[in-house]
């Protein structure tokens, strides 16, 4: 498990010459094994916040650690293996490979954290975790299907499943239920609520959706790159 630590970040990019200013000193703190949820309108600098946790960016000012271990005191190869080995990503447009079976694109991210040589070695284990997630996920009568033969739920559920084969201690959703219908989205939060188990493992999601939010164990509100307001839910 990971606690995660935000400290005054600062993010602008450039649009042409003109600064266009996201994060204004955002600050925050996510306990080991808290499901948080990050609650704004377009354009709050949400997303880009968590990008910046899973360490796809950098900061202009400012600092994020997991566990006392500051982002900025790593190599950009030792943040590619921290991405690897310690998160999960969830996005709102699935990105899953055509080509690929259910199964396949689950064992995507833990071909790429073994190589080649390391996931032959592990194959036979690794298709039992997939299996097993995909289990929960309710898929499993659907492993040997591309993804285009899949429902948007379906397809997110693969897309949860994918995230957690190297059973990472954080989990970053971007609007994971962004594309999908009330009830479908509702039903894909019980699978977040299913896959976190007994492991607790630290989640922050990023949602425009209050009912979204208020399945989190904490919301946190942004507005205009800056955090408006923290509540618990329920």
């Amino acid at each position: 498990m990971s606690s995660i630590t935000v400290t005054n970040l600062h993010k602008t990019y450039k649009l042409g010459k003109i600064p266009v200013p996201v994060l204004r000193g955002v600050s925050m703190e996510v306990a080991s094994g808290e499901w948080v949820a990050i609650l704004g309108a377009s354009g709050s600098g949400k997303s880009t916040l968590l990008h910046l946790l899973g360490g796809l960016d950098k900061p202009n000012e400012g600092e994020i650690a997991y566990d006392g271990k500051a982002l900025s005191s790593m190599s950009s190869s030792q943040i590619n293996q921290f991405r690897r080995n310690h998160v999960g990503f969830v996005f709102q447009f699935y990105h899953l490979v055509p080509e690929l079976t259910v199964i396949e694109n689950t064992l995507l991210g833990a071909m790429i954290r073994l190589g080649r040589v390391g996931y032959m070695r592990e194959s036979g284990t690794l298709k039992d975790a997939a299996r097993e997630l995909l289990g929960k996920a309710g898929l499993s009568h659907r492993l040997t299907h591309k993804p285009s033969q899949l429902s948007g739920g379906e397809r997110q559920r693969v897309a949860i499943a994918r995230a957690l084969i190297n059973d990472p201690p954080v989990l970053l959703a971007d609007e994971p239920t962004g594309n999908l219908d009330q009830k479908t989205g509702h039903e894909l939060l019980d699978v977040f609520e299913s896959m976190r188990g007994n492991t607790k493992r630290t989640i922050v999601m990023v949602t425009h959706d209050q009912k979204v939010a208020d399945r989190a164990d904490r919301v946190v509100e942004m507005a205009d790159g800056r955090i408006r307001e923290v509540h618990p839910t329920g």
